[in-house]
């Protein structure tokens, strides 16, 4: 038994930093966001069909009520993906990490809302050390500042990516995470499909190596194991472990893209990190 909780543990941690490659890739190709995404979604749904293909999964979507919560799942899911990159973009990787990384607190606030499981007051605690360590990352709020503007559009990615998170939980209960990753990224395809009409997208032909990675490593294959471990673990304590991401995330930005953090990003950071670990000791899996 403990046997097992450890292989789920470790498969939890190697989605981890399978996901953080975003930060870098995110902020390294240079194509418009909406572009960067749908050639995500597009080419990650094309990995993932030949998977669920050869595992026999069945994609069949078995009522109405269930393609409602898809659909409703999909669109936090496309609207974290493009706020986060465009965070990225503004400010830095360490920045837009860290800044996305509030969603623990966001998931704990919300998760009471959505799932039968009790509010804990201990949250409201943890969500005053977050907002205290976004306050350090960005001790001048202008906004002006681009910046400024990247942490502002993390925590709204935050936001999104846990109101996610927390609709698969409940597909997962009826749905292998394969297909509900295969499920919101298909949709998200189609739903960015005029971005390609509408934006520049020449630049695909250097970029396409970097978006490939990005479709594969990070999206088909790490974001469907992050999804798969909301079977052994509750979204909160998932989103706990998995906020170890900026660390994986700053340690590839400063060997790929020579970025490094600046000291109030030490510092800020580390009290949104320190949330996390106070929350991993608290939670237990179920």
């Amino acid at each position: 038994m403990k046997n097992q909780h450890f292989n789920h543990l470790l498969q939890l941690t190697l989605a981890t930093f399978f996901v953080s490659t975003s930060g870098a890739l995110g902020r390294y190709i240079d194509l418009p966001t909406p572009v960067v995404i749908w050639w995500r979604s597009f080419l990650g749904a094309i990995f993932l069909f030949g998977f669920c293909y050869y595992k026999k999964y069945n994609l069949k979507v078995k009522s109405k009520k269930d393609a409602i919560t898809i659909i409703s799942s999909a669109v936090p899911f496309g609207a974290h993906w493009i706020t986060y990159f465009y965070a990225l973009k503004l400010s830095n990787v360490a920045i837009g990490m860290l800044s996305l990384f509030t969603f623990p607190i966001f998931t704990a606030l919300l998760e009471p809302l959505f799932i039968k499981t009790k509010f804990d007051p201990m949250y409201i605690l943890l969500g005053f050390m977050v907002l205290t360590g976004i306050y350090i990352l960005a001790p001048e709020f202008d906004l002006e500042s681009t910046h400024t503007q990247g942490i502002l559009f993390g925590f709204v990615s935050a936001l999104c990516y846990a109101l996610r998170n927390i609709l698969s939980k409940k597909l997962t209960a009826h749905y292998n995470g394969t297909t509900v990753m295969f499920y919101q990224i298909t949709l998200l395809s189609v739903f960015l499909a005029p971005a390609l009409i509408l934006l520049d997208t020449s630049a695909i032909r250097t970029e396409y190596p970097y978006v490939i990675i990005l479709a594969l490593v990070t999206t088909a294959i790490g974001h469907t194991m992050l999804v798969n471990s909301l079977k052994h673990f509750s979204v909160s304590t998932t989103s706990i472990i998995n906020s170890t991401q900026p660390i994986f995330g700053i340690i590839i930005a400063y060997f790929f893209l020579n970025e490094v953090p600046a000291l109030n990003t030490f510092i800020g950071g580390g009290l949104i990190l320190a949330t996390v670990l106070i929350e991993s000791f608290r939670s237990k899996s179920v």
